[in-house]
C-alpha cells in the first residue's frame, strides 16, 4: 500500500483542524479561540460576562470590554501570567469554586481598574503578594475556604489602599501574626474564618480603624483555646462595631470567658449566627454582658440544647437591650422547656422582639403582658393559629398598648375577621403583616384600630375585596415578598389614614373598593385583565400590577388616575398593538408623565404570534398593521386616481375604442369562421353576391339611391359602345340588403364577406355617423386581416375632406387616405361622367381594361 506524501498529510490536518473548528460552538456561550484556548461570549449589554459552570480549565478568551467577569465554579487550575492581558477595563472577577491551585506572580498586573475579586473555595496553599501589587484600585477582596496555614510574608495587602471588604481564613489557618495586614487602614467589612486558629499575636487585628461590620468563626478557639479567641475579640471590639459570631458551641460557663474582652469595649450589636448553647452557657453570657450597653442581640440557628431554666441570671441589667431578633431557633426537647415566665427581666424592656421560623404555636398571654414596652413583633413563619393568636395577643385584655408594628404572616391562620378584632385593641398599631396565612375569603366588614397605616394581606387565597377593607386606604403594598422591619414615624391619630395595603399574589379579578385617599397600590400576582378603575383611587401615587394576565392598557387608562406618578405592570400577557406599542415607547421614555419602575425588560409581547416574546420597547409595527384603515383608504384613492388618469391616457389613445372594436371583430370573425365551416362541410364555395358594399350615413342617402344606385346598377355603355360591355352592378345597401333580425355586425361582416369592394362616401356625416362609424371601423380590421386585396376599398369624397377629419384611431385608413388615389364627386356636371366611369373601372377591376 503506498504511504501518503507531506502534502497529503498537511491537507489532512488542515481538513481536521477545519472540522474541529466548525464543531467546536458548544452552544453554551463557548467556541475555542485561533490559540487554542476556549471562548466565553454570555455576555450581556452591560458587559457583565457570566462564564460559570462552563466546564472551563483554562481561563477563557473574553472580550477585555467586559467589566465584569465570572468564572465561578468552573474547573481552572491555574492562571497564567497573560490569561487576563488587556482586562484593563475589569471591574469584578469571581474565580471562585475552580479549584484553582496556582497563579503566576503577574497574573493580574493588567487589573489596573479591578474593584472586586473572589479567590474564595479554591486550593490555594500559599499566598503571594506579588498577586495584589498593581491593584491599587481593588476595594473587595475575598481569600476564603483555601488551605493556607498562614497569611505569609512580606504582608498581602501593602498597597491596596482603597480595600474596605476583606475576607480570608479556611480550615487550615492556623496563625496570624502582628504586621500581616499592614497597609489594612480601614475596613467597611471583615470576615475571618479561623476555627482552627492556635496562634495570633495580639494587636494583629487592632491596627484596622475605622472597622466596620466584623465576622469571626472561631469555633476551636472558643472551645481549646481560649486565651486566642479572647485577643481576637479583643483586637476588633469597639461600641460602633457590630460583631457577629459564627459556628459556636458554648457547653458552660468556661466557653464563654472570651467575650469578656468585648464587653470590656462596650459594644452594643453582638449576633451569633450558627450557634448551640447550653442553659448554663446561656446564663454566663447573660453574666457576661450584665450592664454592658447592648442595644441589639441576634441569634441565626441556635440550637437549645438545655431546658430555659435562665432565671439565675435574672439579678443582672439589661435594659439597655432595645431589640432582639431570633430565627431558625431549635429546642431539642421541646417538652422539657421551661416557659419563659420567669424571663420577666429581660422582656421587660424589649422594643422590637422578632422570632422566625421556630415552630411557636403560642405565645402565653402572661408574657405578652410582660413585653410592656414592646413596639414591634414579629412571629412570621411559625405555627400560630386562630386559636392561640388569641392566647398570645390575650383576647380583649388590654395588652401591648405600645405595639406598632405585627407581622404574623406564614402561619396557618384562617380567619381575618378574628386577626381585626384582636388588634382593633392595639391603639398604636400602624403595620400590620398577615401575608402568606390561609385567608380565602374576607367578611363583609371589619374592624380596625384607627391609627392602622399599612395592611398587608398578600400570598392568602383571596378571590373578591368586601368593604372589610378600610374604606380611606392611602397607600397599598402588594409584594408578599415584603417583610416589615421598621415602623414608621409615629403620626398623629387621625381615623382611616391607612397607607399600605398589600395583596398581592391571591386570585383576584377585580378591585372595586372606592378607596378616595390612596396613594400607593400594588396588584400583582393576581388574575386581572385590565386596570382597575383609576376614578376609585383619585390620590393613587403608586400603582403595582405586574404579572397579571393584563392584555394591554393605555393613555385613557391611566388618565383616569389623576396623580399617578410609578407604574409596575411587566410580566403581563400583553397584546401588541398599534396602539398600546406607541404608548408604551412614548412611556418608556418618560413621555406620558408616568414612572415605569421595573423597566423595559420586563414588557414583552404575548401575541400575536410573530412578536412573542420579543420586548415590547424594540417593536416596530408596519404602517399597514398600525393604520389599516387609513391605508386602504389612501390605496383605494391612489388606485382610483391611478385609474383615471389611466383611463384619460388609454382614452386619448383611444385604447377603449380598439379593445370594443377587437372583442366585437373577434365575435364576428367567429362567426365567420362557422359560416365558412358550414360551407366546407357542405361542399359549396363562397359566393360573391355584390359587386360593391356600399358604406355611407344615412344624411347622404339621397345622393345614394338618386345618383349612385341608378347609375350603377341600370346598364349602361361603354365609351366604346361595344355591346359586350354592358353590365350593371350589383350593390349591397343596408337598407336593402340586411338580414332583418340578425346582428347588426353579422350583417356587415357577411356584406363584406360577399361583396367584392367596400365602397365608403366620405363626408363630414359619414364621420359623424355611429353606423358609419362601425362600418368603417370592421371595414378597417377587413382590410387588413387578410381577406381582401389592399385595392378593396373604395373612398368616394361627397365634398372636401382632408385625413385629419378621420379619426385618429383609423389609423391604417389615414394612411390609405395618404397613400391610395380616392374619387371626389365634382361639382360641376360636365366632369361627372368622367366620375363614373372612374367609379366602374375601379368596381369592376381589370373587367373593363379587356
Amino acid at each position: 500500500m503506498r504511504r501518503p506524501t507531506s502534502c497529503q498529510l498537511a491537507l489532512l490536518l488542515l481538513f481536521l483542524n477545519l472540522c474541529r473548528g466548525q464543531g467546536s460552538d458548544s452552544g453554551d456561550g463557548r467556541s475555542d479561540s485561533g490559540d487554542g484556548r476556549s471562548s466565553c461570549h454570555r455576555c450581556d449589554s452591560h458587559l457583565s460576562c457570566n462564564c460559570s459552570h462552563g466546564g472551563f480549565t483554562h481561563i477563557p478568551v473574553v472580550t477585555d470590554r467586559a467589566l465584569t467577569i465570572d468564572l465561578s465554579c468552573n474547573a481552572i487550575a491555574t492562571v497564567m501570567d497573560d490569561d487576563l492581558m488587556g482586562h484593563t477595563r475589569l471591574r469584578a472577577l469571581d474565580l471562585h469554586g475552580n479549584g484553582l491551585a496556582a497563579i503566576q506572580p503577574s497574573a493580574f498586573d493588567s487589573l489596573w481598574s479591578l474593584e472586586e475579586l473572589d479567590l474564595s473555595d479554591n486550593q490555594l496553599a500559599a499566598l503571594n503578594y506579588r498577586w495584589f501589587r498593581k491593584l491599587e484600585a481593588l476595594q473587595q477582596l475575598n481569600l476564603l475556604s483555601n488551605p493556607y496555614s498562614c497569611l505569609g510574608s512580606p504582608p498581602l495587602f501593602q498597597g491596596l489602599i482603597q480595600l474596605r471588604r476583606l475576607a480570608f481564613g479556611g480550615p487550615a489557618l492556623e496563625e496570624l501574626r502582628r504586621g500581616d495586614l499592614s497597609g489594612v487602614t480601614q475596613l467597611e467589612e471583615l470576615t475571618v474564618h479561623a476555627n482552627n486558629l492556635t496562634r495570633y499575636e495580639s494587636g494583629t487585628l487592632a491596627d484596622i480603624w475605622p472597622l466596620g461590620r466584623v465576622t469571626l468563626s472561631l469555633h476551636g478557639p472558643f472551645l481549646t483555646n481560649m486565651p486566642v479567641a479572647s485577643a481576637v475579640l479583643g483586637d476588633v471590639s469597639y461600641p460602633e462595631t457590630p460583631i457577629t459570631l459564627e459556628d459556636l458551641h458554648l457547653i458552660g460557663n468556661w466557653s464563654v470567658q472570651p467575650l469578656r474582652e468585648s464587653a470590656r469595649k462596650r459594644i452594643r450589636h453582638l449576633s451569633f449566627r450558627n450557634l448551640s448553647v447550653s442553659d448554663e452557657a446561656v446564663v454566663s453570657l447573660l453574666v457576661v454582658v450584665d450592664g454592658v450597653p447592648i442595644t441589639y442581640l441576634s441569634v441565626d440557628g441556635i440550637t437549645l440544647t438545655g431546658e430555659g431554666r435562665w432565671e439565675k441570671a435574672s439579678y443582672t441589667d439589661q435594659r439597655s437591650i432595645d431589640e432582639f431578633f431570633a430565627q431558625d431557633v431549635v429546642v431539642l426537647d421541646v417538652f422539657k422547656f421551661f416557659s419563659l415566665l420567669d424571663l420577666k427581666f429581660l422582656l421587660q424592656y424589649l422594643r422590637r422582639v422578632s422570632v422566625i421560623n421556630s415552630k411557636v404555636f403560642v405565645m402565653p398571654c402572661i408574657t405578652s403582658k410582660l413585653l410592656v414596652n414592646l413596639q414591634y413583633l414579629d412571629l412570621s413563619d411559625n405555627l400560630l393559629t386562630d386559636l392561640t393568636l388569641v392566647e398570645t395577643l390575650c383576647g380583649d385584655h388590654e395588652t401591648l398598648k405600645e405595639l406598632r408594628v405585627l407581622n404574623i404572616s406564614g402561619n396557618p391562620l384562617k380567619s381575618l375577621s378574628t386577626v381585626s378584632r384582636l388588634v382593633t385593641k392595639l391603639s398604636k398599631l400602624t403595620h400590620l403583616d398577615v401575608s402568606r396565612t390561609g385567608y380565602i375569603s374576607m367578611p363583609p366588614s371589619c374592624p380596625w384600630p384607627s391609627t392602622l397605616r399599612h395592611l398587608n394581606i398578600s400570598g392568602a387565597k383571596l378571590t373578591t375585596t368586601t368593604p372589610c377593607l378600610p374604606a380611606t386606604l392611602e397607600v397599598w403594598g402588594l409584594n408578599h415578598k415584603a417583610r416589615i422591619l421598621t415602623p414608621m414615624q409615629d403620626c398623629h391619630l387621625v381615623l382611616h389614614h391607612i397607607q399600605v395595603l398589600d395583596l398581592s399574589n391571591n386570585n383576584l379579578r377585580g378591585f372595586t373598593q372606592h378607596l378616595p385617599v390612596l396613594r400607593e397600590l400594588h396588584l400583582s400576582g393576581n388574575k386581572f385583565l385590565s386596570l382597575p378603575p383609576g376614578q376609585l383611587f383619585p390620590n393613587l401615587q403608586t400603582l403595582t400590577i405586574h404579572s397579571n394576565t393584563l392584555n394591554m392598557f393605555g393613555r385613557l387608562d391611566l388618565q383616569s388616575f389623576r396623580r399617578l406618578e410609578s407604574l409596575q405592570a411587566g410580566q403581563n400577557q400583553f397584546v401588541c398593538s398599534c396602539d398600546f406599542v406607541n404608548f408604551l415607547q412614548s412611556a418608556l421614555k418618560g413621555h406620558e408623565g408616568i414612572h415605569l419602575t421595573d423597566g423595559e425588560d420586563n414588557y414583552v409581547c404575548d401575541s400575536p404570534l410573530y412578536l412573542q416574546g420579543e420586548p415590547v420597547g424594540r417593536v416596530h409595527l408596519s404602517i399597514v398593521t398600525c393604520h389599516r384603515v387609513l391605508f386602504v383608504s389612501v390605496s383605494c384613492g391612489l388606485v382610483l386616481v391611478v385609474g383615471v388618469l389611466l383611463g384619460v391616457f388609454l382614452w386619448r389613445l383611444h385604447a377603449f375604442w380598439y379593445l370594443k372594436m377587437t372583442w366585437a371583430w373577434l365575435k364576428a370573425k367567429h362567426s365567420s369562421r362557422c359560416r365558412q365551416r358550414h360551407r366546407v362541410i357542405e361542399g359549396s364555395e363562397a359566393l360573391l353576391s355584390f359587386d360593391a358594399f356600399v358604406s355611407y350615413s344615412e344624411r347622404d342617402a339621397g345622393w345614394v339611391e338618386n345618383f349612385l344606385v341608378p347609375e350603377l346598377e341600370e346598364p349602361s355603355e361603354s365609351d366604346s359602345g361595344d355591346p359586350r360591355t354592358l353590365r350593371s352592378l350589383t350593390l349591397c345597401l343596408h337598407k336593402r340588403d340586411f338580414l332583418p333580425g340578425h346582428w347588426i355586425v353579422d350583417n356587415i361582416m357577411s356584406a363584406m364577406e360577399r361583396s367584392r369592394r367596400t365602397v365608403f362616401i366620405l363626408s363630414e356625416n359619414f364621420v359623424q355617423s355611429d353606423w358609419c362609424r362601425y362600418e368603417l371601423d370592421f371595414s378597417h380590421f377587413w382590410l387588413f386581416d387578410g381577406h381582401a386585396g389592399g385595392e378593396a376599398a373604395i373612398l368616394v369624397l361627397l365634398e372636401p375632406l382632408s385625413k385629419d377629419d378621420v379619426p385618429k384611431r383609423f389609423y391604417k385608413l389615414r394612411k390609405l387616405m395618404s397613400s391610395t388615389t380616392y374619387l371626389e364627386w365634382p361639382r360641376e356636371e360636365e366632369r361627372r361622367p368622367e366620375f363614373w366611369r372612374s367609379l366602374r373601372k375601379a368596381l369592376r377591376g381589370g373587367d373593363e381594361d379587356d
